[in-house]
C-alpha cells in the first residue's frame, strides 16, 4: 500500500448563521474522494483523527475533516452570542458549512461522508444529501430511549439526570456519562426527542420525513451487536425514513472485530484491519 505525504492544519469556517466552527483538515499527496466525518452527539472532533489521517495516508483520501458542532469541545460559543444553542442547527447549519469549507479544498471533486450515530442523521437533515457520492453510517438511529437496551438506564441519563442539570446548571456535565459537556438547550432539545418514539420525526418544526425522503445517497449502515444505543429496532426507526436511499446494512459483533466495540468503539485505531478496511472499501467503489 503506498504511503501518502499528508499536511494538518486547525481551521475555523463559519455557517451561515455566523457561528464559527472549529476543525481538522487533513490534506493528502493522492487524489482519491474527499471526506466529511460528522461526529456522534457530544463527541470531540479529535475522536476521529486517527480515522481521518488513515484515510488520507494509507487510501490516498484527497483530503478528510472533522469539525466540532457548535457548542461542543472546541467549538464554544463566544460572549457576544445570543440566540440559544440547539441540536438541529449541528444538522441545519455546522454540517452543511464544513461541507463548504472541505469542497473549498478542491471543487467538483469527488466526496464522500462518514456519519456516526447523529452524524448519520445530518445527512437528511443538513439537504446537500445530492453532493455525497457514497455515506458510511456508523452506529447510526433515532434516540429514542425505548429502543435502548436497558431502555430504563438510556431513560434515566438522559431525563431524570441529565434533564435536570440542563435547567439548574445551563449544562451538563460530561462526566455523568453522555460524552462532552453540552449547553443546556441543546441537550434539552435531544432529550425531549428522544421522549417520542419518533423521535424528531414526531416534531413538525423539523420537517425531517420529507428531507429523509429526498436523500437518494447510497448508504452504508453499520450496526454493533453490543450497542445500546443503536439496537436494530432503533437502527430500522431512522433507516426507514431513508426510503429512497440504496442502503446496506451490516451487522458486527465483538466476535468478528475481535474485541468489544460498543457504540463508539468503532472508530478506534485498535480496528483499522478488521472494521476499517472493509467500510473504506466500500466508500472507494
Amino acid at each position: 500500500m503506498t504511503q501518502h505525504v499528508m499536511e494538518k492544519f486547525e481551521i475555523q469556517f463559519e455557517t451561515t448563521d455566523h457561528f464559527a466552527l472549529h476543525g481538522t483538515l487533513m490534506r493528502g499527496s493522492g487524489d482519491g474522494p474527499l471526506a466529511l466525518i460528522s461526529s456522534a452527539a457530544a463527541v470531540p472532533r479529535g475522536f476521529y483523527a486517527r480515522f481521518a489521517e488513515h484515510l488520507v495516508t494509507q487510501h490516498g483520501f484527497r483530503a478528510a475533516l472533522i469539525y466540532d458542532y457548535r457548542g461542543v469541545a472546541g467549538s464554544q460559543a463566544p460572549r457576544h452570542w445570543k440566540r440559544p444553542l440547539l441540536m438541529r442547527d449541528w444538522a441545519h447549519f455546522d454540517m452543511p458549512a464544513a461541507l463548504h469549507r472541505l469542497e473549498l479544498e478542491a471543487p467538483d471533486h469527488p466526496l464522500v461522508g462518514i456519519g456516526q450515530s447523529f452524524g448519520g442523521q445530518v445527512l437528511a437533515l443538513g439537504g446537500r444529501s445530492k453532493r455525497f457520492s457514497r455515506y458510511l453510517m456508523v452506529a447510526t438511529m433515532t434516540g429514542y430511549w425505548g429502543n435502548t437496551k436497558p431502555r430504563f438506564r438510556v431513560f434515566s441519563q438522559m431525563n431524570l439526570v441529565g434533564v435536570p442539570l440542563a435547567t439548574l446548571l445551563g449544562k451538563v456535565p460530561g462526566r455523568i456519562g453522555l460524552g462532552q459537556t453540552l449547553p443546556g438547550t441543546i441537550f434539552r432539545e435531544w432529550a425531549r426527542w428522544g421522549r417520542h418514539p419518533e423521535y424528531f420525526f414526531a416534531d413538525p418544526t423539523m420537517d425531517a420525513a420529507r428531507r429523509f425522503a429526498e436523500v437518494e445517497t447510497p448508504i452504508l449502515a453499520i450496526g454493533l451487536t453490543d450497542d445500546p444505543w443503536g439496537t436494530p429496532k432503533a437502527q430500522q426507526a431512522l433507516l426507514k425514513y431513508y426510503n429512497r436511499a440504496p442502503t446496506e446494512i451490516r451487522w458486527i459483533s465483538p466476535e468478528d472485530a475481535g474485541g468489544r466495540v460498543g457504540h463508539l468503539g468503532f472508530f478506534r485505531s485498535a480496528f483499522k484491519d478488521t472494521l476499517w478496511q472493509p467500510a473504506i472499501d466500500w466508500l472507494k467503489r
